[in-house]
């Protein structure tokens, strides 16, 4: 008969031991998960902003291109208003006048980027040109700075003079 209520007694449940490992185990994949997700959203903003420079580096080089298409339908120096150097300009820009100071560029509430109006962003842009007989040699770099660390897109192209 005693053997009989011992054998009871070990199918009655689960030990506090094994609830403890249970939950622990639990915990553990809980944990996971959410740190997977969290890596997941911060890869995502960096891969957000690093598509949007690389779209404000292309429209730099679309800046200089539509200036010197602007020229060459005025009939004039197919270079005019494109100096050598380094030189911040927006969609707006009809020449590089303003030189490159560092200064952030704003988002209005259209979506566009301009120096002028709307609210700031973390994106530099700065505009270089280095001058050949007929070719424009052009660098764009967008600057932002994210969690704590300075990042950056280059794009280059040379213009050349066709005409």
């Amino acid at each position: 008969m005693l053997k009989c209520l011992n054998v009871k007694m070990k199918k009655r449940g689960f030990t506090l031991l094994e609830v403890i490992l249970a939950i622990f185990v639990i915990m553990v994949g809980i944990a996971g998960t959410l740190g997977l997700i969290q890596q997941g959203i911060s890869y995502t903003q960096l891969s957000s902003s690093r598509l949007t420079a690389n779209y404000l580096a292309q429209e730099g080089i679309e800046i200089v291109r539509n200036i010197r298409d602007a020229n060459w339908l005025k009939m004039s120096t197919w270079s005019d208003g494109i100096p050598s150097g380094d030189w911040e300009a927006d969609y707006k820009t009809q020449n590089l006048t303003r030189s490159y100071a560092g200064t952030p560029l704003n988002i209005d509430s259209n979506g566009f980027y301009s120096y002028f109006s709307g609210s700031p962003t973390k994106f530099k842009r700065k505009i270089t040109v280095a001058k050949d007989t007929d070719i424009l040699k052009i660098s764009v770099q967008v600057e932002w700075q994210e969690r704590g660390r300075d990042n950056q897109v280059t794009v280059q192209e040379n213009l050349y003079n066709w005409r």
